[in-house]
């Protein structure tokens, strides 16, 4: 259930800074109303629902209990007894003794995670494309004008450039093993693989989704705040405080400022 949560959720957050910078933009105010915080709820939410239907797929059915069972020592009798064996049977609550490899290759691995994956690649491409062509226009009023005063814009677009690397980078890099490993046992049964093997892939997969907030909030500072409200209101039990923003005015947690431009 991990898996799909973490493939879609970097891939939603690419989605949005594309819109966000691609032309024609969206105007700061309407993109400020559509990206609120009850819609980030829900767009969560639905993540969570989706993800919870995929992994509970082999609860209903795409398992191997039937074959593992038919195939065991204990379905030696008649015909007439196979049935209320196979409903008897107990097998080990081993992994890769219940979860059918088809499901977690073709449809875990193809669909949930390769295709995300390639899609992210593909969007994230398109924003470093875009970004660059913004930093040209930059260096190329700068020069003309001497102002330089959208250095500081150059240098967060490079930063931001480099964390959507970063985060792309490791998800790739913390998934891709264990599907592969899922791949060779799938396709090449036969071949023998050390069991620590797999258990370091199986970690690595699920250190992403621990190894992600660390990221998200080094290098965002959005996140970063986002983050430390959470914590004192949680943990330190801090009362909820109101923000002021520059024009004087105050907001709550709802309100709390989402950047027009992802490259902040």
């Amino acid at each position: 259930m991990v898996d799909p949560v973490t493939a879609r959720l970097p891939g939603h957050v690419a989605a949005e800074h594309t819109q966000a910078i691609t032309p024609p933009p969206l105007c700061p105010t309407v993109y400020k109303e559509l990206m609120t915080g009850k819609t980030a709820r829900k767009i969560i939410a639905i993540l969570w629902i989706l993800s919870f239907v995929i992994g509970l797929i082999p609860f209903f059915g795409w398992n191997l209990k039937y074959s593992s069972c038919r195939n065991s020592s204990l379905i030696n009798s008649t015909d007439s007894k196979h049935r209320d064996l196979v409903e008897r049977c107990r097998l080990s609550c081993l992994f890769e003794s219940v979860v059918d490899m088809q499901y977690m290759v073709y449809f875990n691995f193809f669909v949930c995670v390769l295709v995300p994956l390639l899609i992210m690649l593909g969007i994230y491409v398109k924003i470093f494309t875009v970004a660059r062509k913004q930093l040209r226009q930059i260096e190329l009023k700068c020069v003309g004008n001497g102002d330089n005063q959208n250095q500081g814009l150059l240098q967060k677009e490079i930063r931001a450039a480099k964390s959507l690397s970063i985060i792309v980078g490791l998800f790739a890099v913390c998934w891709l093993p264990v599907h592969i490993l899922n791949c060779l046992k799938l396709f090449y049964s036969e071949l023998k693989r050390p069991d620590v093997v797999m258990y370091v892939a199986i970690i690595l997969s699920h250190a992403n989704s621990a190894v992600n907030p660390i990221i998200y909030a080094y290098r965002i500072q959005d996140f970063r705040n986002t983050f430390r409200k959470i914590l004192a209101q949680n943990f330190l039990c801090h009362k909820e405080e109101l923000y002021l923003s520059s024009n004087g005015s105050r907001r709550n947690r709802d309100q709390i400022k989402m950047t027009t431009d992802p490259l902040l």
